[in-house]
């Protein structure tokens, strides 16, 4: 693979990281996780979502346009792969935050938004609602037992949208509701030459265990 810089995203419980972790290795490049754990407002976030939800976004725009500013000193010819795309912070905005807080937050946005470079490509996973619930609760994370199917619901909603009108990079969308990056060597290997085979525009991947 030519040295780029590819992001993974999807909704929480997807397999992002784990996914990342293992191109980066297998492309011999920079990995670039968000360490959501670090954010001091985010199991308060969940207990009570109207009193911390400005206080967690912006927490986490400002870790995540750090990194990308880190990023952006990385040389080219090394490649880095991210766990996430600092576009969609907006996803999580738009369903937490309103009036004079989405107003704000825009604005902050809007003047870190400029020196952040598009990736090179986004792979974009999704997966059914209840296999995404049934991978929270097997990773026990305190503050993820909060989440309800509801939210879980509209947030994979929400990244449905925001992926139909994306088109600031090429855009490879994989449904992994019934394949395992993690366990299967087979199901990375045949991923890794669909990323391979990219150009432009949008690509789907269906893997058969998947259908």
């Amino acid at each position: 693979m030519e040295r780029r810089y590819i992001a993974v995203e999807g909704p929480i419980g997807v397999g992002k990281t784990s996914l990342a972790r293992r191109l980066a290795d297998a492309f011999e490049c920079t990995l670039i996780e968000e360490l959501a754990d670090t954010n001091p407002f985010l199991g308060r976030f969940y207990d009570d979502p109207p009193r911390w939800s400005l206080q967690t976004q912006l927490a986490f725009l400002l870790a995540r346009y750090r990194q990308q500013r880190s990023l952006a000193a990385t040389p080219r010819d090394r490649g880095a792969i991210a766990d996430y795309l600092f576009a969609k912070d907006r996803i999580f905005a738009e369903m937490n935050l309103a009036g004079d807080e989405l107003v704000l937050y825009r604005e902050v946005q809007g003047l870190l938004a400029d020196p952040v470079a598009a990736p090179d490509l986004v792979i974009y996973l999704e997966a059914r609602p209840e296999v995404l619930l049934r991978r929270l609760r097997k990773r026990n994370r305190d503050f993820e037992r909060r989440i309800t199917p509801q939210y879980l619901e509209g947030l994979i909603e929400a990244y449905r949208k925001f992926f139909d009108e994306y088109s600031e990079a090429p855009l490879l969308v994989v449904n992994c509701s019934a394949i395992d990056f993690v366990e299967q060597g087979s199901d990375l290997a045949d991923l890794i030459r669909e990323i391979r085979g990219v150009k432009q525009g949008v690509q789907h991947y269906i893997p058969l265990g998947s259908q």
